[in-house]
């Protein structure tokens, strides 16, 4: 089995904690559905926010999924001027038998435009 990295992001459309929670676990359900994968083959995610957000930490709508043995670290984005606002990523580090090729990214709504090189 292969360690693999899986990206993704999504905006969110004010900072409220609760708000917060729906649309990071939106995320990280896309993830998991979209590669075939359950929570035991995570190993690790980094989760980033964007300067703007202040109501809660992103992992913290990880471990309201469940996700409670799998490391987890926050870190605030590059506060870059123009950047789009309101955005949570995540480097999710997986066990995972699909080619690099095969990881589907995963940005959702607005945040889609970040990457439309690998945006699925």
């Amino acid at each position: 089995m292969a360690v693999r990295a899986v990206r993704g992001a999504v905006q969110l459309d004010e900072d409220q904690a609760a708000h917060m929670d729906e649309r990071v676990g939106e995320l990280l359900t896309a993830v998991l559905e979209r590669n075939g994968l359950t929570q035991d083959d995570l190993i690790s995610i980094w989760f980033t926010a964007t300067p703007d957000l202040h109501s809660d930490f992103p992992a913290a709508a990880a471990r309201k999924l469940g996700i409670v043995d799998v490391p987890l670290i926050c870190a605030q984005e590059l506060d870059i001027e123009g950047a789009m606002p309101r955005v949570v990523r995540i480097l999710a580090h997986i066990e995972s038998d699909r080619p690099r090729s095969e990881i589907a990214h995963v940005y959702l709504g607005a945040a889609a435009a970040l990457r439309k090189d690998i945006a699925q």
